[in-house]
């Protein structure tokens, strides 16, 4: 295989990051202290929400957002089949059961027209993944949830800044949550946070990330070490001043692939719902001919990283299947068979953009 050229993400870490940290380092507080409150605030004001929870991962932020709404044993969590397993992963931690409705072909997210065919008795919640960078169909999901009394878990992990409808991902359900991963349109190392309107569900989860205590060694509930440290606080802090600037780099490279790549025989490109602001946590082709691992390998051969987001649906892999997890939804499997996701992070130049546009229409040449 030939060298990686370009690849698939790049984290970006400058000297206010570095500045940052070297600042926490020496104060001695490198626990969650001031720099998490300040980095809570900071980003619930971004997102238009009132409260934010920091904790140490994106997967621990669904974790403590499912239990701070009172979800576990017997109670059934709608959701997407096509995301990674942490977001299936959060609703077993509790529990609950993961119910899968199908995906819309074109945003890759939640069919809100699949969902009540999945509704039961025991249904209490529906958690939409807004992948890519894109959010689902909200105004849809959120009336489908008013009409059951469902709660809305938005599994906001690859949405920063992503924008429905005039409103932020972030603000639109009961709870919404993001991860901080270094691959993330921003990062704090390893981390993630909670936003929420709800004062009582903002303190339920801070109860659930610190061992289950509201007042310090009085325990109400089971609860997990998941607080953030202020070093990561630290690096999202200097992130967050650049957040907006790495989104519209994103945007900006996306258009020009959509532009080159736009009469490309045998791929689909990404789509952009109208009224929405896609932030392209991933620029995601689906190809139509041939076989996906094809096409994978000779845009790799021509240097340039590729992703694969997601191969399997989750009620296919084996631990959902050991538990007896099932599902049926014949849009995810279609994509998971055929999705490729290629460069489109803010660290790119033209050449580079360039080189991916080359390299799929190589493969659209080789495996016409």
């Amino acid at each position: 295989m030939s060298e990686i050229k370009v690849p698939i993400a790049k984290p970006i870490i400058g000297d206010k990051e570095i500045e940052n940290v070297v600042e926490v380092l020496k104060s001695g507080m490198i626990a969650q202290g001031p720099k998490v409150e300040e980095f809570e605030q900071k980003f619930a004001e971004w997102v238009g929400a009132e409260y934010g929870i920091a904790v140490n991962s994106g997967t621990a932020a669904l974790h403590v957002a499912l239990l701070a709404c009172g979800i576990g044993e017997g109670d059934e969590v709608i959701t997407t089949p096509f995301t990674f397993i942490a977001s299936g992963n959060s609703i077993v931690y509790t529990g609950a059961k993961p119910v899968f409705a199908d995906i819309d072909l074109k945003t890759y997210t939640l069919d809100p027209d699949s969902i009540e065919d999945q509704i039961t008795e025991n249904t209490v919640a529906i958690m939409p993944v807004q992948l890519y960078g894109q959010s689902a169909d909200m105004d849809k999901i959120n009336k489908i949830a008013e009409k059951y009394g469902l709660i809305v878990i938005e599994d906001a992990a690859q949405a920063h800044g992503a924008i429905y409808n005039g409103n932020k991902v972030g603000s639109i359900g009961d709870m919404s949550c993001f991860s901080f991963y270094p691959t993330k349109n921003m990062t704090t190392s390893e981390g993630g946070i909670i936003t929420t309107d709800d004062a009582d569900l903002a303190e339920s989860a801070k109860m659930f990330r610190a061992h289950g205590a509201s007042v310090r060694y009085h325990h109400n509930a089971i609860g997990y070490n998941f607080r953030m440290t202020d070093i990561s606080a630290a690096i999202g802090l200097a992130q967050l001043e650049k957040i907006d600037e790495f989104n519209e780099r994103r945007i900006t490279n996306a258009e020009y692939l959509n532009e080159g790549l736009k009469d490309v025989d045998g791929i689909i490109t990404p789509y952009c719902a109208h009224g929405s602001k896609h932030v392209y946590h991933q620029y995601t082709i689906r190809v139509e001919k041939g076989v996906r691992d094809n096409w994978v390998d000779i845009i790799n051969n021509c240097g340039v990283g590729t992703g694969i987001h997601y191969p399997i649906p989750l009620y296919n892999q084996p631990i959902y299947k050991a538990l007896g997890i099932e599902g049926n939804c014949p849009n995810a499997e279609l994509a998971a068979d055929n999705v490729i996701s290629l460069p489109v992070h803010p660290s790119l130049t033209k050449e580079d953009l360039d080189l991916v546009i080359e390299a799929v229409k190589t493969a659209s040449r080789e495996l016409d």
